[in-house]
């Protein structure tokens, strides 16, 4: 297998972050036990992201709509960020390629160099086992 996908350094993360408006964070839950639900109040109150929850088994989150799948969100997807397991994200990806998103990014935990490179090979860039919370608080806000 070609490897394609290399880790992309903090100033690439940086311009993406930048870049970007619309997140999709795929796996959203309103159990606030689960490192997504944390990540998601978060991001919602301390980035410029405007955020979209999916998840097929849940109707809203923080007063927000949440969507059963990528293709349902109504505005152009900016990064999908993925909080499902590792089985998932191939299928994730097939989504993600197909609303032609810019990034996925893989939160912490995450990694799938097959689908990384399938990604790259389909024009995103691609973010694995980094936490969108953590960046967006280092190399943004605390640059």
């Amino acid at each position: 297998m070609t490897i394609l996908w290399v880790p992309p350094s903090d100033e690439e993360i940086t311009t993406i972050l930048k870049s970007s408006k619309n997140v999709a964070i795929v796996g959203a839950s309103d159990n606030p036990e689960r490192p997504v639900y944390g990540v998601s109040e978060w991001l919602l109150d301390h980035s410029h992201f405007n955020i979209f929850f999916v998840n097929p088994r849940i109707d809203s989150l923080f007063g927000h709509k949440v969507y059963p799948s990528i293709a349902d969100i109504p505005e152009w997807v900016d990064i999908v960020d993925v909080f499902r397991k590792v089985a998932d994200i191939p299928t994730v990806l097939d989504e993600a390629i197909a609303v032609k998103a810019k990034t996925i990014w893989l939160q912490l935990g995450l990694q799938d160099d097959v689908s990384a490179n399938r990604a790259v090979k389909n024009g995103l860039n691609v973010i694995q086992n980094r936490c969108l919370k953590i960046d967006y608080n280092s190399l943004i806000l605390n640059h």
